[in-house]
């Protein structure tokens, strides 16, 4: 079954240095889709080891099977336009509306 159109829940605003879980969910999908998360059309890196990572300055845990964007410490770079994508392999994959979050 293909995936219907994610929830997504961002915060429209954060405070410099707290934690944000950001969350994506469709129930439709099977098998279960994975999310991907998106900012400013960009999709984002899943955090794989500690050495490319840090590199990259990834300040978040994205989880692709629970559809989570946690950051530890949000900056004021983590400000912009966030979105994500439900999918499963079968049919069109589903993304949620762009909701903006200010740091």
């Amino acid at each position: 079954v293909a995936p219907t159109t994610p929830v997504c829940e961002v915060p429209s605003s954060a405070v410099t240095g707290t934690v944000v879980q950001m969350s994506c969910k469709e129930t439709e999908g099977s098998p279960p889709s994975e999310y991907q998360w998106y900012k400013n059309g960009v999709a984002l890196l899943e955090k794989t080891g500690t050495g490319s990572a840090r590199a990259a300055n990834i300040t978040y845990t994205m989880n692709k099977k629970s559809g989570t964007l946690l950051f530890n410490t949000v900056t004021k770079n983590d400000t912009g336009e966030y979105f994500c994508e439900a999918s499963n392999g079968i049919g069109l994959s589903q993304k949620c509306s762009v909701k903006r979050m200010q740091v």
